[in-house]
C-alpha cells in the first residue's frame, strides 16, 4: 500500500483521521516495512510541502487485523489533549464485527474479567478476583444474519486488549476469521495477499469524540471494506 492509496477519512485542523485497511500494522513495523504511521506522514509531507521530518501524535491504535477509523493528530499538544480523552473513555468507539455463530440474544451487554497470558499476544476471560485480571464490558446488538453468520454493532464500555474478540468468541461465537480465538472460517478481508494475513471481520467502524481546539463534538466514521461483501452483508 502507498499513500496515495489511503483513504482519508477527516481533515479538520490538527485532526486527521484514515480508514486503516485490515492486516496493515498500526504503527512500530519491521525495518522496511511501512505501517499506517509511516504512510500518513508520508501522505502529510507531500500534500503540505513539509522539510524535513513530520510530527504525528498518535493518540489510539487498532490491532493489525482489524480495519476503520482511526484519528492523528498534527501536533503534539492536540495529541496529548486526544489521548486524554481516550485514556478517561470519553471517546464513543462502535464497531462491526461479523460472528461466526449468533449471539443467545438480540442484544445485550457483555461484562467479564480478561488476563493477559504473559509472553504471549492473547487473553483469556477468567474470574472476578484473579490477580491482575480487568473488567471488560461492552453493549451490542444484532444488525443482520445472513448465510449463518450474524452482523453485531458493538459499542465499548471499556478499551481492553482483544476485548470484542475474546467476549464474543469465549460465548461459541467468534470472529469470522478469528483463529486465534476459535474461528473455524478465514477472511481475507483486504485489498492484498500480504494485508489479508491474519485478517478478522472486525471493523471499528466511528469514533465521536471532541475537537481538541473548538471542543465541539465530532464523529467520524469508516465505511465496511468493500471485501464485506463476501460475507453478504451490505456496505454502508
Amino acid at each position: 500500500m502507498t499513500a496515495d492509496e489511503l483513504e482519508i477519512l477527516c481533515e479538520d485542523g490538527p485532526v486527521i483521521a484514515v480508514n486503516k485497511p485490515a492486516g496493515l500494522i498500526s504503527q512500530g513495523a519491521p525495518q522496511g516495512v511501512s505501517g499506517l504511521v509511516d504512510l500518513v506522514k508520508e501522505y502529510l509531507k507531500h500534500k503540505y510541502s513539509k522539510p524535513g521530518r513530520v510530527y504525528l501524535g498518535v493518540p489510539h491504535r487498532l490491532d493489525r487485523p482489524v480495519s476503520g477509523v482511526m484519528v492523528f493528530s498534527r501536533n503534539s499538544k492536540c495529541a496529548q489533549r486526544l489521548a486524554e480523552q481516550f485514556a478517561e473513555r470519553s471517546v464513543r468507539k462502535i464497531y462491526r464485527a461479523a460472528l461466526e455463530r449468533p449471539p443467545e440474544s438480540d442484544s445485550g451487554t457483555l461484562t467479564d474479567w480478561i488476563y493477559r497470558i504473559p509472553d504471549q499476544p492473547r487473553v483469556k476471560t477468567v474470574l472476578e478476583g484473579t490477580p491482575d485480571a480487568k473488567q471488560a464490558v461492552l453493549d451490542y446488538r444484532v444488525l443482520a444474519r445472513v448465510k449463518g453468520r450474524t452482523l453485531v454493532e458493538v459499542e465499548l464500555k471499556t478499551g481492553r486488549m482483544h476485548q470484542i474478540r475474546v467476549q464474543f468468541a469465549s460465548r461459541g461465537c467468534p470472529i469470522v476469521g478469528d483463529e486465534q480465538y476459535g474461528a473455524a472460517s478465514q477472511f481475507a478481508g483486504a485489498s492484498s495477499l500480504d494485508q489479508a494475513r491474519g485478517a478478522i471481520a472486525l471493523h471499528a467502524h466511528s469514533l465521536t469524540l471532541l475537537h481538541p481546539i473548538r471542543y465541539d463534538e465530532l464523529t467520524i466514521t469508516a465505511p465496511l471494506p468493500a471485501t464485506w461483501r463476501e460475507l453478504g452483508f451490505e456496505i454502508d
